[in-house]
Parts: C-alpha cells; structure tokens; sequence
C-alpha cells in the first residue's frame, strides 16, 4: 500500500517532484477511520444536547453540518493536507504541482463528494479513481488536487560523481526521471549495460550537428554513459561545473 504508481508534478519553480498517488483502498480505509471519528462527534453533540434544552435541537443540527462539510476542509487546511484518517494511512492532499492544497481547492474537493457520492455509495467516485493511474475523484479533477502518500518517492540512490553538463534539448518529466533513475542505478549495473542504456539517451546529450560531426560517445564509445551521467547532476540541481 506504500507505492501505487509514481506521478510527476513540477512546481513553479521547475522543480520536479516525484509523488506516490494513493489508491482506492488506501483512500477507503483512511474514510473509513474518519467516518468513525465523525460518528465519535456526533454522539458527543448528542450527549451535548440533552444539557441545552429549547436549543438542543439546533444544536445538534449545526453540529452535524459542520461535522460532515466543515470536518474535511478545516483539517485538510490546519493540519498540512490530512484528516486524522488520511493521517493515520500517511496520506495528504496537495495540489497537482505537488504544492499544499489551497483554501478554494480544498472547499471545492470536498463540496463536490455530493457528485462522487452519485448514484450510490460512492460509485462515481471510486469508478474515477479506477480509471486514471492518479486514482483522482471527481472533485480532484475539479479542484486540481491529487491524495498522496506523505512519504516521499525514492527513484535513485546516490549519484556517481561526474561533470554537471546541461542537456542538449528541453527534457520532459518523465525523461528527466528517467535519467536520474538510470544514474542512481548505476553501481548495480556493468560498465557494458550502463553504456549501452545511455546510448539510448543519447539526443539528451548530445545536438543533432555533434552526431553527425562523431563526437565523442557518438560511436558507440564509453562517453554516453559518462555524459549522461553529468546531464544528470545537472536534473538533480548540481549546476556548478565540476559535481564533485
């Protein structure tokens, strides 16, 4: 349950961060640990009302108004993207940027689990989540967040020292994550395997004019893997020009 698929989100800033969506049952457990909490307030409010005479009544039904709207959006908002269920199955939400989840986003998520919760028990809902590889309910994709496992996702181990050189062409997320993962792999791979994956990346390396020319690592040589490695450095923010 700690690792369903990996999403990557960029933030403003152009950092890449590498988040783990939580899946359906993740998500159903940590509703239903809430649920029991909610279920914990409203007897407490009950209790309440027998000592408020004339203003039981109305008491209780502002409790319970807030309890079912009020509940998600106040602990989303205080307590860093979590209710205490999604806290305790170490899930939070945030934003599609990987950013914390806003006051509008929050309030519009969770109005909108009226529409999740269509026709019955929530089948709307968990029909979205099944459907997507980021397992977003309807009022994720209205709000633009996305529920997270808190702990962060670790696609390498440390980098082998080399050069910080920038990549020859605009890299999308998913090839940056690629590389960075294919560098932190590469005190379990042989010399020969190593090169002969970064010979694949080698547009990422090198421009269209330097392969045509032969430069180096263009025949096939040991520079691909020693090139690509410092493209990475470069993609993990080693931008100085010597990594070491």
């Amino acid at each position: 349950m700690a690792l369903d698929t990996v999403y990557l989100a960029e933030t403003p800033e152009g950092i890449a961060l590498s988040l783990s969506p939580a899946g359906p049952l993740a998500r159903t457990l940590a509703f239903m640990l809430d649920t029991l909490a909610k279920i914990a307030l409203w007897l407490a409010c009950q209790t309440l009302r027998s000592f408020m005479g004339g203003l039981g009544t109305a008491f209780v039904l502002i409790s319970f108004f807030a309890i079912e709207w009020i509940y998600p959006i106040a602990f989303e908002l205080a307590m860093g993207g979590a209710t205490p269920g999604k806290r305790a199955l170490g899930l939070q939400v945030v934003m599609d940027s990987g950013l914390p989840v806003t006051p509008a986003a929050s309030i519009t998520r969770n109005l909108l689990r009226a529409a999740d919760f269509l026709p019955l028990g929530y089948a709307f809902g968990v029909l979205s989540m099944l459907l997507r590889r980021d397992f977003k309910r309807l009022g994720d994709l209205a709000a633009g967040t996305i529920v997270v496992h808190a702990t962060p996702v670790s696609l390498h181990a440390d980098l082998p020292l080399a050069a910080s050189v920038a990549p020859a062409r605009a890299l999308s997320l998913r090839e940056q994550a690629a590389i960075v993962s294919w560098a932190g792999r590469a005190a379990s791979l042989t010399a020969e395997r190593l090169d002969e994956l970064a010979r694949l990346a080698r547009p990422a390396t090198t421009g269209s004019a330097e392969r045509e020319a032969g430069a180096p690592g263009a025949d096939g040589g040991g520079g691909d893997a020693a090139a690509l490695l410092g493209v990475a450095q470069w993609l993990i923010g080693r931008r100085e020009k010597d990594a070491s």
